[in-house]
């Protein structure tokens, strides 16, 4: 495969990930409204176990079988390929079905592990179970989501993933409105639809690859008459060889859903708040706060991650000149997006929370603190993610189910102790110091394997950190003349929003054009696009 159709399709996929990305974050915005925190509380305690089996099929699934498939394909081999699609639909569609009835059976266990008031076990174990439906349409999915990505096809998965996420975000919103403002129902009843959303968003997704399997079958036959090679590869040696590509894939995908996963658990076991409040707290951490921190995250890996490819390539023919470069190219991106959006994000808690969600005093005080104190963990959201890929560019990706295990094993023991010393910041604290262990040992097998120098970023980061804090003193300043970080209005929430972004935005910017950091970050991401 040429280096140009590689870069390509991995924007391609890049562009598609992040703009289903984007609709998945910002519907929760228009939902929350629509349904309040009963309907984003019920939505996402039953949404994060299932995101954990999703991102299993959706996020190991597609790579690894495209890896296998991509493999045997340069070998001009098309019908171990072939022979994987074929026992992998059986094996998915068992798969799915015991990932459904696991989910569905065993919704009571699960809700039981939470400690959510009674009143409300009932309604968690339900949505749980209307979730898990959707189980059974992704596998299958993902196996051809991958299976056309190994002949170097990335237009059916892009176009897939983003029906997908239309489709489902449109439900969510469409049958939340109907049922809390035509007919006056409750807010169990939209967070059950919304779970629904999973499975008629898939159904949307399979029907779209499917549309492109008829189209393109005519042409997979025709590649396998030039057959000049055949592996006589057992099913087990194949599916072994598979698991061994999807694992590490896997422990990106589920990161984020293990550390919700751990803070839904023990919220009500050790919140020292009332029901009521530990209910706000636990959903602005794992949905309404949790969603806004992303957008900085989605935005710098999706196109930091794009050098991949380019990693790939310089590594596997020995050019670690190369691959140092790609790797400083890779952090430049997104330290120079993450570190001012996730701290602007930060100063701009409360009035952020106030013009998207809550502006009463109460949910304000809860949900802008929690947003103040959990923004600056973008930064550690995409370090991770990008050093997780690049140790997937130099092959070293087992490296990082080491370290998101080491990682989410610190969040277990330091939740409990943090939420009663800190309160509702304590799991953010956890979080952090749990992130950091992961980034830490991925960076001493990036410098294991590569023999990177991080001096080369360091000069770049005290840049941006300086940048930043001068873009603080741009935003306090604004508080200053408004008279606090709280708004005591919406209307006064999108002025100081509004002037904050600009000012603060074109001083970094400025800044950073001024000392020629911005033209080097800019000429490096176009020069890898182009390569």
């Amino acid at each position: 495969m040429s280096a140009s159709k590689m870069i390509r399709g991995t924007m391609i996929l890049t562009i598609a990930a992040f703009s289903s990305r984007l609709l998945g974050i910002l519907f929760v915005i228009p939902y929350n409204a629509l349904t309040g925190t009963e309907g984003s509380f019920l939505y996402q305690y039953a949404y994060t176990p299932y995101a954990i089996m999703l991102s299993i099929s959706t996020m190991g699934l597609p790579l690894a079988v495209s890896k296998f498939v991509s493999k045997y394909n340069a070998l001009g081999d098309y019908e171990s390929g072939k022979r994987l699609f074929k026992s992998g639909i059986v094996l998915m569609s068992i798969t799915g079905l015991i990932g459904f009835m696991i989910l569905f059976l065993g919704a009571p266990n699960i809700v039981a592990t939470y400690g959510v008031p009674s009143a409300e076990v009932p309604n968690v174990i339900l949505v749980t179970r209307v979730v898990s439906i959707a189980i059974l349409v992704v596998p299958v999915m993902s196996l051809l989501r991958g299976y056309f990505q190994g002949f170097q096809s990335m237009g059916p998965t892009a176009v897939s993933q983003v029906v997908e996420q239309i489709i489902r975000v449109g439900f969510i919103l469409v049958s939340a409105f109907l049922v809390m403002k035509v007919f006056n129902g409750s807010a169990v009843t939209a967070a059950s639809l919304a779970t629904f959303a999973a499975f008629v968003g898939a159904v949307a997704g399979l029907y779209v690859m499917l549309q492109y399997w008829v189209a393109r079958r005519p042409y997979l036959n025709k590649l396998e008459q030039t057959l000049t090679r055949r592996s006589k590869i057992s099913y087990l040696s194949m599916y072994k060889e598979l698991v061994t590509y999807a694992v590490p894939f896997v422990a990106v995908g589920i990161a984020m859903q293990l550390y919700q996963l751990i803070d839904q658990v023990m919220a009500y076991h050790y919140l020292e708040y009332s029901a009521d409040v530990t209910k706000k707290v636990i959903t602005d951490l794992t949905m309404n706060d949790q969603k806004m921190v992303m957008i900085p995250v989605t935005l710098a890996t999706s196109l930091a991650v794009s050098a991949v490819p380019a990693i790939i390539q310089s590594y596997s023919v020995g050019r670690l000149k190369d691959v140092n470069n790609k790797i400083t190219q890779a952090f430049e991106l997104v330290l120079f997006l993450t570190i001012p959006a996730s701290i602007g994000l930060s100063l701009l808690g409360y009035m952020v929370h106030g013009l998207l969600f809550e502006i009463d005093p109460v949910d304000l005080a809860i949900g802008g603190r929690i947003l103040m104190w959990y923004a600056p963990t973008a930064i550690f959201f995409a370090l991770f993610q990008v050093t997780a890929s690049i140790l997937q560019g130099i092959n070293h990706q087992r490296v990082t189910l080491f370290s998101l295990g080491a990682g989410v094993l610190v969040k277990i023991l330091l939740n409990p102790v943090s939420m009663k010393l800190f309160g509702m910041v304590g799991p953010v604290i956890a979080t952090d110091i749990g992130y950091t262990l992961c980034i830490l040992i991925n960076l001493i097998a990036i410098k294991r394997a590569t023999d990177y120098h991080y001096s080369n970023i360091a000069n770049q980061l005290i840049h941006i950190i300086g940048y930043t804090v001068m873009m603080g003193l741009v935003i306090q300043l604004i508080f200053l003349i408004f008279g606090g970080h709280s708004p005591s209005s919406k209307g006064e929430a999108i002025v100081v929003i509004l002037l904050s972004v600009l000012l603060g935005a074109a001083v970094y910017l400025l800044l950073a054009k001024w000392t020629g950091l911005l033209r080097r970050v800019v000429g490096n991401f176009r020069g890898k696009q182009a390569e």
